[in-house]
């Protein structure tokens, strides 16, 4: 038996979109196959209909040379399948073990839960990936990193076949990257299949042995890793080359929008800075600096212990988000899924909650007025929606980003935070939000970029603010910055605010 899992022709239709068209995949055992595709390519779909969340509309699949049907998550696991989310999957008030084996606790004879094995267990695969956890933390304690590695620990207890990898290393440190590559190639050696599906495309050669390719719903192909280069793969993905990744355009630079004075709370240090009208600002450093916590300060989610923010030269009192709002601050979230969106919620009424009241006449929603209004906005930043009215959970995670984006537009803020605008969006969806940056830069808004990713700080900023343990180390200006010398101030080895 050469392939452990064949899916053949699988099509599926959601209202108005084809999401997939008679797609292909082919599983080897003890492989680690690469699929790729932009946002809305199908990868997610084709995942969910071997996971039983969809049920596909025709084509069928074949596990263990046996054609199957799988109708529910539990059938799929246990089938031997299992699936880790780019969505996080855990119960925030329980722990990390009770997390782990949920549904499946083992019992004593008296039909009571063994604790004691269920905890012994859960340190056995926490030590597995090198994970310094007690098993008893309560997830709400952990950071999104730590959490994705739950997640990991979960589908290793399985002991399953298959394991999908949904951009496992969004959330993760170089230091746990190469844990999770070490813990894929003992699976691999094991004979456990990894379907693994990532936007960080230089990571395919690190890991990889073949790789699929969809687009817009449909088969590309299948190669072998080593025959084939990156931007052969950006090219079968998008259709198109991609010429340039950072599409930086120069913006008027005038007068000073936000000034933040030595801000202090539980987590950030005596934090001074100045943003500027069509600035850029970046804000690198390492996991835990500080820096989704500044954001978060700024946005009056976190309490301010002390310091002071002005804006327009004038000192606020920002103590909750709808201040921020009312101030002209937006923010585009870490985790748009849960933070930036209401999932329950169509596009058109994402977009314009935050500014509702401008469509009330009276005391009743002028909906034609809405309706035109998010369909301006929709057009502007290139949402790919089949209607303004399709649910946002449905789309993909460009679009998903997009209509985050649009919501601030419509509200008309001055000031935008973007935390981790790009993670987990394909590479032609983040050229079209690069640009979309730019132009907010170009028409004056002032932007203030949060990224873990070195190459996009250093090609969309026009100035860096490097942070370490809660603390603004390092300020750079575009002409200066280089990988190394936000490294040296991101690990604390070196301190220069000017």
């Amino acid at each position: 038996m050469e392939y452990i899992l064949e899916m053949k022709n699988i099509s599926k239709q959601f209202p108005g979109v084809k999401a997939l068209n008679n797609v292909n995949l082919n599983i080897k055992k003890g492989e680690v196959h690469v699929l790729v595709g932009e946002n809305g390519a199908g990868k997610s779909t084709l995942m969910k209909i071997l996971n039983g969340v969809y049920s596909k509309d025709s084509g069928e699949i074949v596990f263990k040379g046996k054609q199957i049907q799988i109708r529910n998550p539990r059938e799929a696991q246990e089938a031997g399948i299992s699936i880790i989310y780019q969505e996080l999957n855990l119960i925030p008030k329980l722990s990390v073990a009770e997390n782990i084996f949920l549904g499946r606790e083992p019992l004593k004879k008296n039909g009571l839960i063994d604790w004691k094995m269920v905890y012994k267990e859960t340190e056995v695969l926490l030590k597995k990936l090198e994970i310094d956890l007690d098993p008893r933390t309560k997830i709400n304690k952990l950071g999104i990193a730590q959490q994705q590695m739950i997640e990991i620990a979960k589908a290793l207890s399985f002991k399953s076949d298959i394991i999908v990898m949904d951009e496992p290393t969004s959330a993760l440190t170089d230091k746990e990257i190469n844990k999770l590559f070490a813990v894929i190639r003992q699976l691999k050696e094991s004979g456990v299949a990894i379907i693994y599906i990532s936007h960080r495309l230089e990571e395919i050669k690190q890991i990889g042995d073949r790789l699929t390719v969809l687009r817009d719903g449909n088969y590309i192909g299948t190669y072998e890793v080593k025959d084939i280069d990156i931007d052969t793969i950006i090219q079968l993905m998008v259709g198109r080359k991609v010429d340039e990744k950072y599409p930086k355009e120069t913006a008027e630079i005038s007068d000073i929008v936000l000034e933040v004075r030595n801000l202090n709370n539980a987590k950030l240090k005596n934090i001074s800075f100045r943003l500027k009208k069509g600035e850029i600002l970046g804000l690198a450093g390492l996991m835990g600096a500080g820096r989704t916590e500044l954001a978060r300060a700024i946005f009056g989610v976190d309490p301010i212990n002390s310091g002071d923010i002005y804006i327009n030269g004038i000192k606020k009192n920002i103590s909750s988000p709808l201040d921020a709002i009312k101030n002209g601050i937006g923010l585009l979230p870490e985790d748009r899924r849960t933070q930036g969106l209401i999932q329950k919620m169509n596009v058109l009424e994402n977009i314009t909650l935050p500014n509702l009241n401008s469509f009330v006449d009276r005391i009743f929603i002028n909906k034609k007025r809405e309706i035109n209004k998010s369909i301006e906005f929709i057009e502007q930043v290139n949402i790919r929606t089949p209607s303004p009215l399709a649910k946002v959970r449905f789309l993909s995670g460009g679009n998903q980003q997009k209509v985050v984006l649009a919501k601030w537009l419509c509200a008309n803020v001055e000031i935008i935070i973007f935390d981790e605008p790009t993670r987990g969006i394909d590479v032609g969806a983040k050229v079209e939000i690069y640009k979309l940056i730019c132009n907010m830069a170009k028409r004056g808004k002032a932007i203030l970029l949060i990224s873990s990713e070195l190459p996009e700080v250093l090609g969309m900023c026009d100035r860096i603010l490097v942070m370490h343990e809660g603390e603004i180390t390092g300020e750079l200006s575009r002409q200066e910055a280089t990988q190394e010398k936000i490294l040296s101030y991101a690990t604390g080895r070196n301190k220069n605010v000017g």
